[in-house]
């Protein structure tokens, strides 16, 4: 099967955007993603997916802790930095308030949903690479609506997806 043809099968799906953010011993790092997902139930397992062309990926390779943030509807800013701008070009997080989190892993400010999750292996996903995580911190304001794939359609990546 072509991709053209997979494509027809999630065009139009209201993906959730998500902005992950890494921290090695060497540097910081995030970018704007829709490949996650909860894996299981018990205990809660959640995998990240993020594209080897990324300096993401390049930095999560190297982190214990991945931050996973759900941006609001109202925070295309966010995802315009974190999705249109590139760590090579441009630190991300001299443009948006952060604090450290477990593993050093920064934490951005204003999501309304924020969890961290301990890396527990990576798998090769062809030209992703998957980061499976148990969750070990949340933060979550009820009542806001998430950034979905639909909303950021606008942003040209900082990086080929």
């Amino acid at each position: 099967m072509d991709r053209e043809e997979f494509d027809r099968f999630t065009d139009g799906v209201g993906f959730p955007m998500y902005v992950v953010t890494a921290a090695s011993p060497h540097e910081r790092s995030g970018c704007l993603l829709a490949f996650a997902t909860r894996v299981a139930l018990d205990p809660p397992r959640y995998l990240v997916a993020i594209s080897q062309e990324n300096r993401t990926c390049v930095v999560a390779r190297e982190s214990t802790h991945l931050g996973i943030h759900l941006p609001g509807k109202d925070q295309h800013d966010l995802a315009e930095l974190f999705g249109g701008e590139t760590g090579d070009d441009v630190d991300k997080f001299d443009h948006w308030p952060w604090e450290p989190g477990p593993g050093g892993v920064p934490l951005l400010g204003g999501c309304p949903r924020v969890m961290v999750g301990k890396v527990l292996g990576r798998f090769p996903f062809g030209d992703h690479l998957g980061h499976l995580l148990a969750p070990v911190e949340v933060h979550v304001r009820d009542g806001v609506p998430g950034l979905v794939l639909t909303d950021v359609e606008d942003i040209d990546p900082g990086h080929p997806a």
